[in-house]
This record gives C-alpha cells, structure tokens and sequence, in this order.
C-alpha cells in the first residue's frame, strides 16, 4: 500500500508520532513565524522563540492531531484519546505562551492568541460547516496569520510590510494546496505510478526547502 504522504513513516509506535508532525510543512509553516518576525526593526530573539515554540504546539503538534482524528488521513494507529489530549495541552500551552507574551511586550497579542486557539479546532475538525476548510482558509490560517502574529508580537502594531509579507505567504500557501491535494488524493485513493507523483512531491520538497532557507537567511541577516 502506497504511504499516505511522502514524509510518513513505517506505521506503527513511535513512528506514528513522528508522522503525524508533517515535519517539511511544520517547518515550511514555521518559516512564516521567522519572516514576520525580522521584519520588525528591532527583532527579540527570546519573544521569536516563544513565537515559534508557540506556533509548533498549536499547528505543529495540536492542529495536526487534531487533522488525524478527523478521517485518519495518515492512517496511524494513535488512540483518539491520546490525539484529543494532544490537541488540547498543546493549545492550552501555545496560548499560554501567547497570553504571556502579550502582557509582557503588547496586549494587541492577545486577540490574536483568541484567534489562533480557534482556528485549530475549526478548520481541523470541519467545524461551521467546513467553511473554514478551504484553500484559502488554509492559506489565511497557516500562511498569513503565522506572519501577523510573529510581527504584531515583535513590533505591537501591522504595518504595510507586514501585510505584504502576509500576503506573499498566503499566495505561497495556495500553491501548496494546488499541488499538495491532488499528491495526497492520488496516495490515498490508488496506486499512483511514479509519473504521477514525482513532479507534485518533488516541487513540494523544493519549495519546502526554499521556504526554510528564505527564513534562516534573515536570521543570518539580522543576527
């Protein structure tokens, strides 16, 4: 049986938690949080690292377990309890995170902690009727937002560098979709051939990494 995306491992004990990370879109969506981040000023490594330690509980580790006990996507074997407990203290702690933050640098942080909370279960579990649940749902959620909140938690404000950054990742995120639903509809519902796949994995791997690369560049700049 074909995996159920590039990036999943053998099913099956520990591995199954290591899939369920969806490791390059973590990091691909990680990136987001770094370049909304230096864009600010004056970047403050420790509120950065908050930021994305917050941003990989919530989406990395919450969202996506939340993503499997709807449908078993990546077909692994995790108990429901144990997702459900995933995606609650993940959220709790990311928000917690937030609200911390908040208080400590701009309390303009704290709506967007509210938000970000929501989002998880929402488009994760399909909630309003799935209406959340598109590809630009997904592109507003996990593309803009991450770049938002990263600025908003450096600067306490959203300048027009900011929203241009948020666009650029919600246009990126897009093309994700567009390749990563027909890759993940032909894994899941047959046998694909090698010709059909490569092409669509293969530019999710390269934009993946020039994502991650755009983000550790400006680290290097404004370290």
């Amino acid at each position: 049986m074909t995996a159920p995306a590039f990036y999943a491992l053998r099913s099956g004990g520990w591995r199954d938690y290591v899939t369920l990370l969806h490791l390059p879109y973590t990091a691909w969506h990680l990136s987001y949080v770094v370049v909304g981040a230096c864009l600010a000023a004056s970047v403050d490594w420790p509120v950065l690292g908050l930021t994305v330690l917050a941003f990989t509980l919530a989406m990395g580790v919450g969202a996506h377990a939340l993503d499997e006990l709807n449908g078993r996507p990546l077909r692994t074997s995790i108990p429901d309890g144990v997702l459900v407990g995933l995606a609650v203290v993940s959220v709790g702690v990311a928000a917690a995170i937030g609200v911390a933050v908040g208080l400590d640098r701009t309390l303009w942080i704290v709506p967007l902690v509210v938000l970000g909370a929501a989002l998880v279960p929402v488009y994760n579990l399909e909630l309003l009727g799935g209406r959340a649940h598109t590809d630009v749902g997904f592109a507003l959620a996990w593309g803009a937002f991450p770049v938002v909140t990263a600025y908003v938690a450096q600067t306490g404000t959203l300048r027009g560098e900011a929203l241009l950054a948020a666009l650029w990742a919600t246009l990126l995120s897009l093309a994700q979709r567009r390749l990563s639903t027909p890759a993940r509809r032909l894994r899941r519902s047959r046998e694909p051939g090698p010709g059909d796949l490569a092409p669509l994995e293969d530019a999710l791997r390269l934009l993946t990494g020039a994502t991650v690369v755009l983000a550790l560049a400006l680290v290097v700049l404004r370290a």
